[in-house]
């Protein structure tokens, strides 16, 4: 007869498995396009994308997006050379070289950052910001705006203004 016994914690040299927090899905050269009622709203592409288990979506290469209105004609664009979504907030941040642009009011506006929450459809920063108008260049720090760039405010504003008397 053999008896075989042990003393001690049976769980003593067993290592605990990390939990994987990396992407769950990846994709490159994507083009995404969002509509509702058939009609295009807008178009994302990007060089890389992923995809995190709590539905965060990383875009480390950058994205391109661009907003239509009911015709199909691109009313407004965002691009940032990298960019990132947090899914529990429905929010966007857009980091490096970020530019909206109202194609409809040739209006430009230039950050290092910018953040986007599509539910409100409103885009928002504290940092440094500049507005390239047809006639004019505003410059300041912080800003709000609507998604499509077609009203904002900023928060310092930086410059020489012209004042109507």
């Amino acid at each position: 007869m053999i008896s075989v016994s042990g003393c001690g914690n049976p769980d003593q040299g067993i290592e605990e498995i990390p939990t994987y927090d990396g992407a769950v899905q990846q994709a490159e050269d994507m083009v995404l396009y969002h509509s509702e009622n058939a009609i295009v709203i807008n178009k994302l592409v990007t060089p890389r994308f992923l995809e995190f288990v709590n539905g965060d979506r990383e875009f480390p290469e950058g994205l391109n997006f661009e907003f239509y209105d009911e015709e199909g004609k691109i009313t407004s664009t965002l691009k940032a050379y990298e960019a990132y979504y947090f899914k529990e907030e429905d929010q966007w941040r857009g980091r490096g070289d970020v530019e909206v642009k109202n194609i409809e009011q040739n209006q430009k506006l230039e950050s290092e950052e910018l953040f986007w929450k599509p539910s409100k459809e409103q885009i928002f920063t504290e940092k440094f910001v500049t507005i390239t108008l047809p006639d004019k260049i505003l410059y300041g720090e912080g800003l709000t705006a609507k998604q499509d760039f077609s009203s904002y405010h900023i928060k310092k504003p930086q410059g020489t203004f012209d004042i109507e008397e």
